[in-house]
């Protein structure tokens, strides 16, 4: 198995940082999968009482100007690690404004994802390389069947969410007085967000956000319930796309 990749572009690099920021907050380990064409985040919890599932998918051509991989074989050119969330993203915090950064497989007496930071000093066109080495878990063959994107069943309502920053606030609020919240909506463009206690009743409307364009029939009102302990607005986010 081989991998390097590099980016030299600071929106990709920005890009590529904010990604493992999210992913950081949601989950303390997490699978990196690598492709020819793609670097995919997975996120695979299968917690009985429920818990984050996640793929997130990221064309290599678009974020990498340098990129080469070889997988565990030709059939199956891929690899699959599994790794602390916050080291990575630790290691790319240093990374702001950089000239470039290098990812690459090592082994330095244990299995690593060697992150190189080009870093440009102030003083002089000079610069200094900060290097990270990540401990990694390579998974095998036989366990990449778990590892698959899971199968999202067809929505009866999909709507466009109003701005996050503002559900954000929102819910933080609502979490305040109940760890139950209810959401409604509907074709029409409609979206709720609702608390009910033996004391009170509070919801937030949203109108006019429109809905994607999806073969359904009815003009249906969907309503569920999540609850908000330890919430964060990426868990319910992907249940209305």
């Amino acid at each position: 198995m081989k991998f390097r990749a590099k980016i030299v572009d600071l929106a990709c690099l920005n890009h590529f940082t904010r990604v493992s920021n999210m992913i950081a907050k949601l989950a303390k380990t997490c699978t990196l999968r690598i492709s020819p064409e793609k670097l995919n985040f997975i996120l695979s919890d299968k917690l009985a009482s429920g818990g984050v599932s996640m793929w997130c998918e990221l064309e290599q051509e678009n974020i990498f100007s340098e990129f080469q991989m070889e997988g565990v074989s030709a059939e199956n050119n891929a690899i699959y690690l599994e790794l602390t969330s916050e080291n990575l993203s630790r290691a790319l915090k240093t990374a702001q404004n950089a000239r470039a950064l290098k990812i690459k497989l090592t082994n330095k007496q244990f299995p690593c994802l060697t992150v190189s930071v080009e870093l440009q000093l102030s003083s002089s066109s000079s610069s200094r390389i900060v290097t990270h080495d990540i401990p990694i878990k390579v998974i095998p063959r036989r366990l990449w069947k778990d590892l698959q994107e899971p199968s999202v069943p067809n929505s009866d309502v999909s709507i466009y969410l109003p701005a996050l920053k503002t559900m954000k606030s929102v819910v933080e609020k609502m979490k305040n007085i109940s760890n139950q919240l209810v959401i409604e909506a509907n074709l029409n463009g409609e979206l709720n967000l609702k608390i009910e206690t033996e004391l009170v009743c509070v919801t937030t409307h949203f109108k006019d956000l429109g809905n994607p364009l999806l073969h359904i029939v009815s003009n249906r009102t969907v309503h569920f319930d999540l609850l908000l302990e330890d919430v964060s607005l990426q868990y319910f986010i992907p249940a209305l796309s």
